[in-house]
C-alpha cells in the first residue's frame, strides 16, 4: 500500500466530512432561525396599570417576624400560653419562678388585651427574663432600636436593665430605665448595638426587691420603612417597591377564611390603637405536620390601616379580600346561614367607608384619627378567597347586591375556587357568567410543564365576559405544598413563558400576582415563595426577578408579535409578547427560550418610527435548571444588561438556553 496515497485520501475524507458538517450546521441554523414580526403601529388594547401586582398573606412569618418590624414575640402576653417566647435562665420556663423572683401572668378585665406580667423580685441579686424573638432578633452594629413598655411599681424596684445579648449570652447593647410611677405609665428608651448579630435576644434584669407590673414590651429598629415609628421592615418593603406593583392584595389567602369562622380575619379588630387589637392564632401554625409552628400568632400590628398605607406608599391599588361567611373548605367548611349573613355584609360596607368615607362618617373618622384624613380611594373589594360550590354563589349574590346598591362603582372581585379546571371550576364559570361578574380570581399551583403548556390559556376566553385576576400562581418543583419545593430556575422560566400568555391577552387579563410572597428561612410553612429572608437579610428568588422584569416593563399598549402569522406559544420552545410604552416611547419585547439549545431570532419592527441604533437587552438565564438564590448567594440568578444593535428596524440575537430576554427599543 502506498502510505502517501493513503494519507492523502484520508485527509480528503476528513476535509469533505468537515465541509459537510459546516454545510449541515448552516442549513440547520437557517432552518432553526425564528423570524418575529412586531407590528408597532397596530395596538390591540390597553395594558391595565394593575396588570402585575402583589399578593400578601401572613404565612411563613410574613407579618409578625417578617415585614412588621416588631422584634419581641408575645409582647403583650396574649398568646394561648401567655409566657410563650419568654424564658428565665436556669428555671422552669413555664413557672418563671426561682429563688430570686417570680413572674406571674395576671388576667384582668374583658378588654382585648387582657393580660399583663407581674414580677416579684425576692432579693437584690437581680431577677432575669429573656425574650427569644422570632427565631432570634436581627440587630446591626451602631444602629438604634426603640424600646417601649408600660409599667407600674409597688416599690422596691430601682432599675430595669435591657440588654441585647448574642448567642453566647454576651451583652452587645444595653440601656437602663428607672420606673417611677405606681400607676400605669409609658416608658421609652433607645438601645445602640455594638456588633451585628442575626439571632440576638432581649434580656431584662430587675434590680432591687419588690413588685413591678409590665405590659406591651416592644422593640423596633429605628430605621423602618419611611422612618415610621413601630413601622415596617425597610429592606422587605424596598423589595416590594422595586417591583413597581399595580396593586396590593391583602390579607390573603386562606387567612381570610380561617380554619373556623371564629379564626377568620376580621378587619375591624386590626384598626385603632395597636395595644387594643385582639390577636388570634395564625391559621398556618399547625396546618402542615412537616412544619408545625405553635408560636405563630397574628398580633395585627400590621392591620388594615397599615395595608392601605403600604398600598399608597407603593403606588398600588389596594385590593382587600373579605370573608363571605365560609370557613376554609379544606378544613371545617363552616357556614354562616344566609339569614345570619348581615354582619358579614356590613363589615364589607363599613370597610369601604373606612377606606373612602369622609371624616364625618363613623369609619372615616377612625381612619382620620389614625393619621390619614384623606380617603384611600379604594376601587376593588374581593368577596371570599378560594370558595367553591353553590353555597359560595348564594353568598356572593347577597354581597354583590348590597355593595352595588350603596357603592355602584365599586368593582367586586369574585373567584372560581382553588382549581384551574374540573367540575367545580366549570360550575363556577357558568354561575359567574350568569351573574355578569366583573373580575374573577383564578389560581394555579402546577408543575413547570403545566405553565409551559398553558401559555395559550386565555387565547380563546370569551372577550365579552368577565375579566381575569390571575390571583395566585407558582410553578412547583415537586408537588403542591410539599416541603421540598424549590424556587429554582426551571420553575421561574416556565412562569415567564406563561406570563407572556397573560400579557398577550391583556384585553382579558387585568390583574396577576405570584403567591405566596414572603418566607422566613427559619419559620416557613409553604414553599415556593417569591422573597426569602432571615432576621437581617433578604433576597429575591429567580421567580422574583421574572416578576420584576415583567412589572417594570409593563408598557401601556399591547402590540402584536408573531412568527409565521401565529403568536409564539411554545413553537420551537419560544414564547413571546410585546408592548408599547407611550410615556417612554419604548417598544418592549419579551421572549422566553424554554429549550436546552440556543435559538437564533430575527425581530422586524414593522411600522416603527425612526429608532435608536442600539437597543437594551436585559437577560435573565441559567444553564442549570436547578439553580436557586439564597441568603449566601442572593443574585445567583439575576438579570444582566447589555446593548444590541438595531439595523434598519431589525434586531438579530441569539437567545441562550433557558432564558428570559427583555428587548427595549427607543423610538426617536
Amino acid at each position: 500500500m502506498n502510505l502517501n496515497n493513503y494519507h492523502m485520501r484520508k485527509r480528503n475524507v476528513y476535509f469533505l466530512t468537515f465541509c459537510f458538517a459546516i454545510l449541515q450546521s448552516t442549513i440547520l441554523s437557517a432552518h432553526s432561525q425564528i423570524d418575529l414580526r412586531v407590528d408597532v403601529n397596530k395596538p390591540i388594547t390597553d395594558i391595565q396599570p394593575t396588570m402585575w401586582g402583589i399578593f400578601f398573606e401572613d404565612i411563613n412569618f410574613a407579618a409578625d417576624g417578617g415585614i412588621y418590624a416588631e422584634m419581641v414575640k408575645n409582647r403583650s402576653f396574649e398568646f394561648n400560653e401567655p409566657l410563650m417566647g419568654w424564658i428565665q435562665p436556669n428555671s422552669d420556663r413555664h413557672s418563671m419562678n426561682d429563688n430570686s423572683g417570680m413572674a406571674t401572668i395576671i388576667k384582668e378585665g374583658t378588654t382585648p388585651n387582657k393580660h399583663f406580667l407581674r414580677i416579684e423580685v425576692k432579693n437584690g441579686n437581680g431577677y432575669e427574663l429573656i425574650n427569644e424573638g422570632f427565631r432570634g432578633m436581627g440587630v446591626k452594629r451602631d444602629e438604634e432600636y426603640n424600646l417601649t413598655f408600660k409599667a407600674k411599681i409597688n416599690g422596691g424596684i430601682t432599675i430595669i436593665r435591657f440588654q441585647f445579648i448574642d448567642e453566647k449570652g454576651n451583652a452587645i447593647g444595653e440601656i437602663s430605665v428607672s420606673p417611677n410611677s405606681k400607676d400605669w405609665k409609658d416608658y421609652s428608651a433607645n438601645i445602640t448595638v455594638k456588633t451585628t448579630e442575626a439571632k440576638a435576644k432581649l434580656k431584662i434584669t430587675f434590680e432591687g426587691a419588690g413588685v413591678i407590673e409590665m405590659d406591651m414590651i416592644s422593640l423596633f429598629p429605628d430605621d423602618t420603612w419611611m422612618g415610621r415609628p413601630k413601622g415596617l421592615r425597610k429592606d422587605l418593603v424596598q423589595l416590594l417597591a422595586d417591583l413597581n406593583p399595580g396593586f396590593l392584595r391583602f390579607p390573603g389567602g386562606c387567612i381570610v377564611e380561617g380554619r373556623t369562622l371564629d379564626n377568620r380575619y376580621q378587619w375591624k379588630k386590626t384598626v385603632g390603637d395597636i395595644e387594643d387589637r385582639e390577636m388570634i392564632i395564625n391559621r398556618w401554625n399547625t396546618e402542615f405536620a412537616h412544619r408545625l409552628t405553635p408560636d405563630y400568632f397574628q398580633t395585627f400590628g400590621l392591620g388594615f390601616f397599615e395595608y392601605f398605607q403600604l398600598s399608597e406608599d407603593l403606588g398600588a391599588e389596594p385590593l382587600p379580600i373579605l370573608s363571605c361567611g365560609m370557613a376554609c373548605q379544606f378544613n371545617t367548611g363552616e357556614l354562616v346561614p344566609l339569614d345570619e349573613l348581615d354582619p358579614y355584609v356590613q363589615d364589607a360596607l363599613d370597610l369601604i367607608e373606612f377606606a373612602n368615607g369622609s371624616i364625618d362618617s363613623k369609619w372615616g373618622k377612625i381612619r382620620a384619627d389614625m393619621g390619614h384624613p384623606g380617603p384611600f380611594n379604594l376601587k376593588y373589594v374581593g368577596v371570599g378567597n378560594e370558595q367553591w360550590g353553590p353555597d359560595y354563589f348564594d353568598r356572593l349574590k347577597v354581597f354583590t347586591m348590597a355593595i352595588k346598591s350603596k357603592y355602584p362603582n365599586m368593582i367586586i372581585v369574585s373567584g372560581t375556587g382553588p382549581f384551574s379546571d374540573g367540575e367545580q371550576f366549570d360550575y363556577a364559570e357558568k354561575e359567574l357568567k350568569k351573574m355578569n361578574a366583573e373580575v374573577v380570581d383564578e389560581h394555579y399551583y402546577k408543575p413547570p410543564e403545566w405553565f409551559l403548556g398553558n401559555a395559550n390559556r386565555y387565547d380563546s376566553y370569551d372577550r365579552d365576559s368577565y375579566k381575569i385576576f390571575a390571583g395566585e400562581y407558582a410553578a412547583h418543583s415537586t408537588t403542591v405544598s410539599a416541603p421540598y419545593d424549590r424556587n429554582n430556575w426551571q420553575c421561574a422560566v416556565s412562569e415567564a413563558a406563561f406570563m407572556t400568555g397573560l400579557e398577550r391577552n391583556a384585553d382579558v387579563v387585568y390583574l396577576t400576582s405570584y403567591a405566596p410572597l414572603f418566607a422566613h428561612v427559619d419559620g416557613w410553612q409553604w414553599t415556593p415563595d417569591l422573597i426569602w429572608f432571615d432576621n437581617l437579610k433578604s433576597y429575591g428568588t429567580p421567580n422574583y426577578y421574572v416578576q420584576k422584569l415583567f412589572s417594570t416593563n409593563k408598557g401601556t399598549k399591547l402590540i402584536p408579535i408573531s412568527s409565521e402569522d401565529q403568536p409564539l406559544t411554545g413553537q420551537k420552545e419560544v414564547y413571546a409578547s410585546s408592548v408599547l410604552d407611550e410615556g417612554t416611547k419604548e417598544i418592549i419585547i419579551k421572549v422566553v427560550n424554554s429549550g436546552s439549545g440556543e435559538k437564533s431570532v430575527s425581530i422586524a419592527l414593522k411600522g416603527a418610527k425612526k429608532t435608536n441604533k442600539e437597543a437594551k437587552w436585559i437577560l435573565l438565564n441559567s444553564q442549570d435548571l436547578n439553580a436557586v438564590n439564597s441568603i449566601e448567594n442572593p443574585r445567583g440568578v439575576a438579570p444582566i444588561e447589555k446593548s444590541i444593535a438595531v439595523k434598519g428596524k431589525n434586531i438579530e440575537l441569539a437567545l441562550p438556553p433557558y432564558s428570559l430576554s427583555i428587548i427595549k427599543v427607543m423610538e426617536d
